[in-house]
């Protein structure tokens, strides 16, 4: 069974009192654009693309996807056990992109990475594309990549 997991950060966000209403800039607009361009490419058709309440989050899954799911567990703040309970991982298999926030991807990917909640840093409009798979029976969190909109 493989599972694939793409933590998306929203892209540039404006900088505004109300957290949840902050709208992507023209550069966010353009990351997301270009991030969701490669993903487009790469992704099955039958991927789930799941985003926060937060409107930069709903602006970012938009670019790959209109009809994208939303969900306050991923709201800013969500913890780690919050990540993996939308994402369901591993077991739903397939693929599953969340669309969400620091710190709350940094510590997501720390955690399946390395076993502990570090406070690891995912780029605005960047993507950190891991995969569960069994292998000779043991279950493994593999890094397939981490790329920004700068690399694409």
């Amino acid at each position: 069974m493989k599972m694939n997991l793409i933590l998306w950060r929203h892209a540039e966000a404006e900088a505004q009192a109300d957290d949840m209403a902050r709208w992507l800039t023209s550069r966010g607009q353009k990351q997301a654009a270009r991030m969701a361009s490669w993903l487009t490419e790469r992704l099955p058709t039958e991927a789930r693309i799941i985003a926060s309440q937060a409107v930069r989050a709903r602006q970012t899954a938009a670019a790959l996807n209109p009809n994208h799911l939303v969900d306050a567990r991923l709201n800013p703040g969500a913890s780690v056990a919050d990540y993996l309970a939308v994402a369901q991982w591993p077991d739903a298999g397939g693929t599953v992109v969340l669309v969400g926030h620091q710190p709350s991807l940094g510590k997501l990917a720390a955690s399946l990475l390395a076993g502990l909640e570090a406070e690891w840093s995912v780029k605005k409009g960047g993507i950190w594309w891991l995969q569960y798979r069994l292998r000779d029976g043991a279950s493994q969190t593999v890094l397939k990549t981490i790329l920004t909109p700068e690399q694409v």
